[in-house]
């Protein structure tokens, strides 16, 4: 049986996340955690302990206080990028711990 109201799984998913917005801020959430990993790479994750978005703001527990010196010069690019890749503006603060 042949549908005549086909709809783009694209358009469906954006409907359904606009009816559903704390569902999408989640989804952006998660992207943005996923980003960390993926833009710093192995050698900070191994020095990453915690990771939890709280108010707008990212917490990270960092092991070494040399990456966290370092990590704290870039906030501002972090922030930004780490937003980028979650394709919306989920944080306005990174705190490192």
């Amino acid at each position: 049986m042949k549908r005549s109201d086909t709809q783009p799984i694209s358009h469906v998913l954006e409907v359904f996340f606009k009816e559903n917005p704390q569902l999408a801020r989640k989804l952006a959430e998660t992207r943005l955690m996923n980003a960390w990993e993926k833009m710093l790479g192995q050698a900070i994750m191994k020095y990453t302990s915690q990771l939890f978005i709280k108010n707008q703001c990212l917490y990270v527990k960092i092991n070494s206080s040399v990456v966290k010196s370092e990590l704290m010069m870039y906030r501002e690019k972090l922030i930004q990028n780490l937003n980028e890749e979650a394709g919306a503006q989920v944080i306005t603060n990174i705190n490192f711990l």
